[in-house]
């Protein structure tokens, strides 16, 4: 077996792959001086909230900036409490806590989003809402999210930074709840060339205040500004690269499916390891892979062997869950998300991978493993 090189991601392939393209539209916007709040943006937004079924879109600066907004316009308020999985971004956690409400971390479940066990026994009186993460391309069981907000009069922010195209039950990540926020970093499926993101609603209160807290807290109408707003607009350059990307984005999602269905055929029966659920395995299911999240037994030597292999992989987050950073101060033990950040591993999942990398990938961890 000759080894080959199958970087984690290749960043420069975002560029390089559309170049052409790319520069086209950069001169196109540049010749117009279209750079802030133009035509392009509004684009986007609509077609964006088409593919998605969403009935408002805006576009802002990043993810994080989308949640903190969304939860600032649905009324959270100091001291209200905001249930989410420690197995995601600090970042989901920092949109709350500078939303000026308390972050309260849920366990993860064996398909490593959050876990609604776990947050029908963190529920108090405090309570507000519920902000799950739909990660790594999966949604989580909304049914189930749903039913204990309605018992418990809770509003759902959806952190779906990771699944723009995921869906649960035919129904669109990022629409479920009362409003959502979207990643568009260079990494995610739809990828920008920077920071970008989206927040998503379907109600039209929520859309007026999000759009104030977007642009400064001015009126679009009268120029006025009406409320302590925020500077957190989409550039008009990158929602114009979005866009076009957008019309394309139906073969990334099934490049990155075709890619899973071929590590489960190949890496399937190797007992030392859990997949993710494969393509089409669950009917109330359509994953998008924004990640390929693998656990694994001696995980750490694994990566080390992959490495030396020229395999990149990656451990989410540096290996911790949000509660176990120290120094953000929580005083939570949750033991099912600890065992499985000393298991977990991504492997490489992204539009420049070929089958033939993944054939690689899976190779050598089967030779790891004396599973050949």
């Amino acid at each position: 077996m000759k080894n080959r090189s199958v970087p984690f991601f290749n960043y420069s392939h975002v560029f390089v792959s559309q170049e052409e393209q790319f520069l086209s539209i950069v001169q196109d916007v540049g010749r117009r001086g279209a750079f802030i709040m133009q035509k392009d943006l509004l684009d986007f937004e609509r077609n964006l909230a088409e593919y998605t079924g969403a009935q408002y879109t805006l576009g802002v600066s990043n993810a994080t900036d989308g949640l903190h907004i969304a939860l600032r316009a649905a009324g959270i308020a100091p001291g209200d409490e905001v249930i989410f999985s420690s197995h995601t971004m600090a970042a989901t956690a920092a949109a709350i806590h500078y939303a000026s409400a308390v972050p309260v971390p849920a366990e993860c479940g064996p398909d490593h989003l959050i876990d609604p066990k776990s947050v029908a026994s963190l529920v108090t009186s405090k309570t507000k809402a519920i902000m799950p993460t739909q990660l790594n391309g999966r949604t989580c069981d909304m049914d189930a999210l749903q039913a204990l907000a309605d018992e418990h009069d809770l509003l759902i922010i959806e952190d779906a930074a990771q699944a723009l195209g995921s869906k649960f039950k035919g129904k669109m990540a990022g629409t479920f709840g009362l409003a959502s926020a979207i990643s568009f970093y260079p990494a995610k499926t739809l990828g920008c060339l920077g920071d970008g993101g989206a927040v998503l609603t379907n109600d039209p209160h929520m859309y007026e205040m999000m759009k104030l807290y977007r642009d400064h807290g001015r009126d679009e109408e009268t120029g006025d500004v009406v409320i302590w707003g925020l500077n957190t607009r989409l550039d008009n350059l990158q929602a114009a690269i979005l866009d076009y990307k957008l019309a394309q984005y139906d073969d990334e999602v099934n490049h990155r499916r075709g890619l899973a269905a071929s590590y489960q055929e190949r890496l399937g029966d190797v007992k030392e390891l859990v997949l993710p659920p494969a393509p089409d395995s669950d009917p109330n299911h359509y994953d998008i892979f924004q990640n390929y999240e693998i656990e694994a037994e001696r995980r750490d030597e694994l990566k080390v062997y992959l490495k030396e292999r020229g395999i990149g992989t990656l451990i989410q987050w540096g290996g911790k869950a949000v509660h176990q950073f120290e120094k953000l101060g929580f005083d939570v033990s949750l033991p099912y998300t600890e065992r499985m950040f000393t298991r977990c591993l991504m492997l490489p999942m992204n539009r420049s991978l070929s089958n033939d990398d993944v054939a690689y990938v899976c190779a050598v961890i089967r030779e790891f493993y004396g599973s050949n």
